[in-house]
């Protein structure tokens, strides 16, 4: 049996960036909301009804910022990297709008985990940053990210440019078990992992759920802002179509 008739049929409607941005757009609104409710309750409950930690008090709260944005900028990347490769094997053209949406993103979420980071290590170590394993490792992923969005605007040719950043990004992969395993490879400052959904948890229940709705929270307005970005780009790209044409007149 051929290997095509295993692929479902949403993987080839893929290769239409019509069937994409039609779909993005009835996905929007479910997507925003639950991004909006989800961040609201995870920051209330988190900040206003989730007990303080027995040893460092209140400032642990930035947990709830800088855990999930640094579970996103890895899952981002991976995601991106994905798209990447399935651009170069398939030449599927809305793989590579993926990518490329994804890496600024992507950047701005490991910003984000990086400056929570060094909030939360000034009163635990005593210092806004250290070179530890996972937090060399997460600067490392930010200057990932920026590479790929350097080979983005360093090429004129966008076919070569997808190509390029793609493998660029497969080649950074590496970098994300560093990310997760660094913790138990090497004697770092770092605490080892807060949240996983395949172990028990190492705190209270009435301070994970926040942590857990936080999550889910950052990846709603993860998938808001690519699928913003990801319209854009295929508006851009297919500018020329007819029914890019027909979408502008009809507005």
């Amino acid at each position: 049996m051929a290997v095509s008739k295993w692929i479902p049929r949403w993987f080839y409607q893929l290769a239409s960036p019509r069937w994409c941005y039609d779909i993005t757009g009835k996905l929007l609104p479910v997507f925003l909301v639950a991004a909006a409710l989800l961040l609201l309750v995870g920051l209330v409950w988190a900040l206003a009804f989730a007990p303080p930690d027995y040893q460092q008090g209140n400032s642990f709260r930035i947990m709830y910022i800088h855990v999930p944005s640094a579970i996103l900028a890895q899952s981002c990347y991976m995601l991106m990297a994905v798209a990447g490769a399935v651009g170069l094997i398939w030449k599927i053209k809305v793989a590579d709008m993926v990518a490329f949406a994804c890496a600024p993103i992507g950047a701005s979420i490991a910003v984000m985990a990086l400056a929570t980071g060094a909030i939360w290590g000034k009163p635990t170590w005593g210092s806004w940053w250290v070179w530890d394993a996972r937090l060399t490792s997460m600067l490392i992923l930010l200057f990932l990210y920026l590479g790929v969005m350097a080979l983005y605007a360093a090429m004129d040719n966008e076919t070569m440019a997808a190509k390029a950043a793609s493998v660029l990004s497969l080649v950074g992969l590496v970098n994300i078990p560093i990310i997760k395993y660094s913790v138990e490879w090497w004697n770092t400052l770092h605490q080892p992992a807060t949240f996983s959904l395949t172990e028990k948890p190492s705190m209270p229940i009435e301070m994970w759920l926040p942590l857990l709705v936080m999550v889910l929270g950052f990846y709603c307005f993860f998938a808001v802002s690519l699928m913003l970005r990801l319209r854009n780009e295929i508006i851009r790209r297919e500018r020329r179509s007819g029914w890019v044409r027909e979408l502008i007149t009809s507005r």
